[in-house]
């Protein structure tokens, strides 16, 4: 920690903010799925520092997408970020959106873990969903359901929207405006009968 460079201003506000959403809770329970998933216990109690050098994401995207998990073991950061890379992009093949992933620097160097987690908690879910997953984190994802309707309701909703369209059923429409003309507000109020 002592080679990070100091953050001042809106930054260190927005760094505030995401570590203040930080929940400890979802970390076991992201720590507790991937070691249920892979078999394996993490090689430290340090979440980050377990997940920063990428291995133990990809054995997680080897066990959701067979072959697809391949990583390197190094020290040196530019393989670290490679296999991290490697995990993002299969979860992308596995459907995950681009928004619910991570970027590298977000683990890599702990700026967003809260982010790192909740990309997570979505690739359980995709992965459920795909049935490579014995089990999700969260909220299940829903099935996408196709709306079906009948010629006959179709039909009905036209006409309603057409007859009632500008007003022209006689409900909503200009009568009484005037246009141009002043407005005789003193009549209308109790007390101008006693000037």
């Amino acid at each position: 920690m002592g080679d990070e460079t100091p953050l001042y201003g809106i930054d260190k506000e927005i760094q505030a903010k995401i570590d203040a959403k930080y929940s400890v809770e979802r970390e076991q329970q992201a720590k507790q799925w991937i070691e249920e998933l892979i078999d394996e216990k993490f090689p430290s109690d340090d979440f980050a520092e377990s997940l920063k050098d990428g291995v133990i994401l990809c054995k997680v995207i080897g066990k959701l997408l067979p072959g697809k998990g391949k990583f390197k073991q190094s020290k040196m950061p530019f393989v670290q970020m490679e296999n991290i890379s490697t995990f993002l992009s299969g979860a992308e093949t596995l459907g995950v959106p681009k928004n619910d992933l991570f970027q590298t620097v977000d683990l890599f160097e702990k700026k967003n873990m809260t982010q790192v987690i909740d990309s997570i908690f979505s690739l359980s879910r995709y992965g459920y969903k795909a049935g490579t997953s014995p089990n999700y984190l969260g909220g299940k994802l829903a099935d996408k359901q196709k709306p079906t309707y009948s010629q006959s309701a179709a039909n009905a909703a036209n006409a309603t929207f057409n007859t009632y369209q500008y007003g022209y059923t006689g409900g909503a429409n200009q009568s009484g405006m005037s246009f141009g003309q002043r407005r005789n507000i003193a009549g209308s109020y109790p007390y101008a009968q006693y000037k």
